[in-house]
């Protein structure tokens, strides 16, 4: 992004976008750990905590459509902030909360701020970054998305341990304050036409299936899932679901936008994009589950060892680009997911007698592909996106992948009680096992997708920066 005042104003840019995009992720995570003790202080039992985060992430999904148009009936420099300061007004009030009503309530308010938050931060980053320094900012707004899901464990542990579960909600207070202030000073004014009016219907049908859909993984992800509410949200979830697609086909001004949709890498890595993702953000839900059930270990342990997930991520990262630009797309995808897969269906033959040195390198691996292949799907997605559709891409992607993460968990748990079904629920290991065989064979099927992304996919992204290295690589004058 250069060296000049606006190249560092939009690596500051995005750098705070990330920032926002971290507590968002963390805070759909991080309640797992710490349910016991937020169990204990209203009275329920600890599976009752994962309504609080079902409502969270089912907020997030259902409301991200309306993000976009928020964006342009009144721009992002209002927007965002305002999604800010939504969010930590609802992290304030999470701690305060006294009743796992209020505390379900209180997380739907900060679904809220979270569905504008990320999305319209995204957008700002997207328009005012070059083509050539495309790769290098989706790169950073990919980490996120990665660390938060791993490090929540240990976090959530570790706060609700030598503190209290309040703590959780209240780090997000400094971040936001320092969040706000930034995005006053960052977020540029900007020109927009005035859009044409809301798609209530739109919103109303995408709302109803999104939501009846993340709710039927819920239900499913539950020890005790109930038939009814398992087969009114599933039949409720399809049909909303394809009346709000045909809607939005025929609309002149649909909510969402299915166009995008028609560009080849945007769709293909969206198909392909979200099997990963789904996978990827079941694993370290499962990990933890594993080392603390399955093999008796605390969860300091636990927590300390899916940490290395996050060093792989981290350790990669500087070679992510030079990746891109050397390989191509199509290849790195296929290694990656590949990798993924094998990393995954690995993680099947741990047990109490394996070394923790081994699988502390194993989970490097896992990171590692989780990694290269995140930062490859989203810069690939918005390659060819033209920069006058880059709003209703952004919504759509946006929408997508936050359905795919919102359905991870869940079929991480659904996956594993089916191994408990096939082994019994006493089986202990062999149900992880299974569980983690599952997620391999997913994961092979993003690979297998990416077959069909064209060799010469995004290739204007790799000489644009492969150009822009070599110029700041070559000695002046």
């Amino acid at each position: 992004m250069g060296d000049s005042g606006t190249g560092r104003r939009q690596k500051a840019l995005t750098l705070l976008v990330a920032g926002t995009f971290f507590m968002e992720n963390l805070d759909g995570t991080i309640l797992a750990t710490a349910a016991p003790r937020m169990a204990d202080s209203f009275g329920v039992n600890s599976a009752a905590i994962s309504v609080t985060i079902t409502a969270y992430l089912l907020t997030l999904a259902v409301l991200i459509p309306l993000s976009g148009w928020l964006t342009e009936k009144f721009g992002a420099r209002l927007v965002f902030p305002a999604a800010i300061v939504i969010f930590t007004l609802a992290s304030v009030l999470c701690a305060l909360s006294t009743s796992l009503p209020e505390l379900v309530a209180m997380r739907v308010l900060q679904g809220i701020g979270g569905a504008m938050m990320v999305p319209v931060g995204r957008l700002v980053v997207l328009r005012v970054t070059e083509k050539r320094d495309l790769i290098r900012a989706i790169a950073w707004l990919t980490w996120p998305a990665l660390v938060a899901p791993v490090i929540a464990p240990l976090a959530g542990g570790l706060i609700t341990t030598y503190a209290s579960w309040q703590w959780i909600f209240l780090i997000n207070v400094p971040l936001g304050v320092i969040a706000f202030i930034a995005a006053l000073r960052l977020v540029p004014r900007e020109q927009r036409d005035q859009p044409p009016s809301l798609d209530w219907l739109g919103l109303a049908l995408t709302c109803g299936g999104l939501g009846a859909l993340t709710w039927l993984g819920a239900e499913l992800a539950g020890a005790d899932p109930a038939v009814d509410v398992v087969v009114i949200s599933a039949v409720a979830g399809v049909v909303l679901s394809a009346l709000a697609i045909a809607h939005l086909l025929r609309a002149k001004h649909p909510l969402l936008d299915l166009r995008a949709l028609k560009v080849q890498t945007f769709r293909v890595t969206h198909a392909g994009g979200s099997l990963f993702r789904l996978t990827i953000v079941a694993v370290p839900f499962l990990l933890p589950l594993l080392f603390q059930d399955a093999l008796g270990w605390s969860p300091v342990t636990s927590g300390a060892l899916v940490l290395f997930v996050f060093i792989g991520n981290l350790a990669i990262k500087p070679l992510t680009t030079p990746l891109l630009v050397r390989f191509g797309f199509r290849t790195v995808l296929l290694a990656s997911s590949f990798a993924a897969a094998v990393s995954i269906g690995l993680m099947a033959l741990l047990g109490g007698a394996t070394a923790y040195a081994l699988i502390a390198a194993l989970l490097l691996f896992s990171g590692v592909a989780r990694s290269v292949g995140f930062t490859a799907y989203n810069t690939i997605a918005f390659a060819d996106i033209k920069p006058r559709d880059m709003t209703s891409a952004n919504t759509l992607a946006s929408t997508i992948q936050q359905v795919a993460a919102g359905f991870g968990v869940a079929v991480g748990a659904v996956a594993l009680r089916a191994g408990q079904v096939v082994y019994g629920v006493d089986s202990g290991l062999d149900a992880y096992r299974f569980a983690f065989v599952v997620l391999a064979i997913i994961t092979l099927g993003a690979t297998l997708e990416a077959l069909f992304i064209d060799r010469n996919a995004a290739d204007d992204l790799r000489v644009a920066r492969a150009r822009r290295g070599r110029v700041a690589t070559r000695p002046n004058p």
